[in-house]
């Protein structure tokens, strides 16, 4: 899952995003028509299940013949084909067969979240902090800035989910108190 948020005026606000939700679905599932991500993807998932891809976050940053990325794989119903030793999901998509990077996938979501913020506070957002899990590698936490390049973004910072509820509760009681 994910959750885009803004500080503005001392607080941390949590966006909704399209549907309502404050939780995007990380998925992102592909058609004859269209690329459809977060809510509109997980629904159709059983579906389609081949060409919708989610926990990406476990290959990001990964080599293919990582056992734990090998052990993933055979949980999903979508294909990760080797391309040079580095983990490739292969959808269809309009009637052509292509090949993700996780980055690539990954960065989806991030547009998303990026036009959730964008429509929120009416203007362009460029930088943004991304939160990983406290147990990402260096590896896996660079795969996530690139992501986030290839989403259009700034990256001014990965922190890690724990770190970022921590402060997000802090910068909250901190404006409460005054």
């Amino acid at each position: 899952n994910s959750c885009v948020a803004v500080v503005r005026n001392g607080r941390v606000e949590i966006i909704a995003n399209d549907q309502g939700n404050r939780i995007t679905p990380s998925f992102v599932a592909f058609n004859e028509l269209e690329r459809l991500i977060g809510d509109s993807a997980k629904a159709q998932a059983a579906l389609n299940p081949e060409n919708s891809v989610y926990e990406v976050k476990r290959l990001i940053g990964r080599r293919f013949d990582d056992p734990a990325a090998q052990k993933n794989m055979k949980h999903w119903p979508f294909k990760v084909q080797n391309v040079e030793n580095n983990p490739k999901i292969q959808v269809v998509f309009k009637g052509e067969t292509k090949l993700y990077s996780p980055e690539e996938i990954s960065s989806m979501v991030l547009i998303k979240m990026k036009e959730t913020a964008e429509s929120y506070i009416g203007s362009l957002v460029t930088d943004a902090v991304i939160t990983v899990p406290a147990y990402f590698t260096d590896s896996q936490r660079q795969a996530t800035i690139d992501a986030g390049k290839i989403a259009g973004l700034n990256v001014l910072s990965i922190i890690n989910e724990p770190t970022a509820a921590a402060i997000a509760y802090g910068i909250d009681k901190q404006v409460q108190e005054k």
